[in-house]
């Protein structure tokens, strides 16, 4: 299978994240690369961070570098533009600034190794996507690099490919536990109800912590973020409370305050934007699954495909075949692919 099968004709704005670093995201993203050449459909490409540089800025490891071809565009910072190897034409610099200077879009005129480095947030990230594809591009890609997460998110790209790996443990069952644990999360389900979408778009808009009772009335909490606030927000629970509207982060301390705090999380659903605002490691989660917390989320990531690395930078590595067939059955129907191997379901 074609990784690109799974996006060409049903998507213009994907991304591809990394679980950590050298869990094999640029791998994939030159794999997406060459099947598009084959195919002839034209990419663009950017970056949450910084990618395609020789050696790792922080681990000091080798990183394999990105190859685009002729007509391959990328959206990059001005000073990650002049060490570009491939010959680029400036299509437009746009306002959005970075620590590397403005972000510019341009066409490569020859093939060769380029370096990405784009917008830093997600609102400027997703109009740089658009702009790519006023320029004429059939895919507009995400390079989730520094392992940011966030360039999943709905509000940003259509759907998402995973990219995990042995460098995330020496045990390949908690990579493959970890790796299911993130697919899990997202796939949480979205609100049903349409009333209280409506209104708890409204308040993670507003950048607010509500509470929704049985009769939609919201009482607004004064609290500017839920981390640290799991007691105030347990204690603004009352027995006709129904819903928990949590704009940014929901991580592991808070949940367990309020759980710890009020018998009363049963009756509530938890609302946030999106799962990749989820920082809940997998025993937890299962902690808070088995005593009945209930999470929804306005917009449901869409995860098209795992990717897989049996090879650590460490020097460690685990059996290709044996990896894959383990990661396959546990994601099923979820596609998986190795793609050095050219093999998947």
């Amino acid at each position: 299978m074609q990784l690109l099968n799974l996006i060409k004709d049903k998507y213009n704005i994907i991304s591809v994240v990394g679980m950590a670093k050298n869990s094999g995201k640029t791998v994939t993203l030159n794999e997406l690369i060459e099947e598009a050449l084959d195919d002839n459909v034209k990419l663009g490409i950017t970056s949450i961070g910084r990618d395609g540089e020789k050696q790792d800025i922080v681990t000091f490891t080798e990183k394999p570098l990105i190859y685009i071809y002729e007509g391959t565009l990328i959206a990059t910072a001005e000073e990650i533009f002049k060490v570009c190897e491939a010959n680029l034409e400036i299509l437009e610099i746009t306002d959005f600034n970075t620590s590397m200077g403005r972000v510019v879009i341009a066409r490569a005129l020859s093939p060769g190794y380029v370096q990405i480095a784009g917008p830093c947030t997600n609102t400027e990230m997703k109009k740089v996507a658009e702009k790519m594809l006023e320029h004429g591009v059939d895919i507009a890609v995400v390079d989730g690099a520094l392992d940011r997460i966030s360039s999943a998110s709905p509000s940003i790209t259509q759907a998402t490919i995973l990219a995990t790996g042995a460098v995330l443990s020496r045990d390949m069952n908690k990579v493959i536990e970890k790796t299911a644990h993130q697919t899990q999360l997202f796939n949480i389900e979205a609100i049903a109800d349409e009333k209280v979408r409506g209104m708890a778009k409204e308040i993670v808009e507003d950048k607010k912590i509500c509470v929704i009772n049985d009769e939609y009335e919201i009482k607004e909490l004064d609290i500017k973020t839920a981390l640290n606030s799991g007691r105030e927000i347990a204690r603004a629970l009352e027995e006709n409370s129904r819903y928990v509207i949590i704009s940014g982060s929901l991580v592991t301390r808070t949940l367990k305050d309020i759980v710890s705090s009020t018998r009363l999380f049963k009756k509530v659903t938890f609302i946030i934007k999106d799962s990749t605002r989820i920082f809940i490691d997998y025993r937890d989660w299962q902690y808070f699954q088995k005593i009945g917390v209930d999470l929804k989320v306005l917009e449901e990531v869409n995860i098209l495909a795992v990717t897989i690395n049996p090879y650590s930078p460490l020097g460690y590595y685990f059996s290709q075949v044996d990896f894959l067939n383990k990661m396959k059955k546990i994601l099923n129907p979820l596609p998986v692919l190795d793609v050095m191997m050219n093999e998947g379901v």
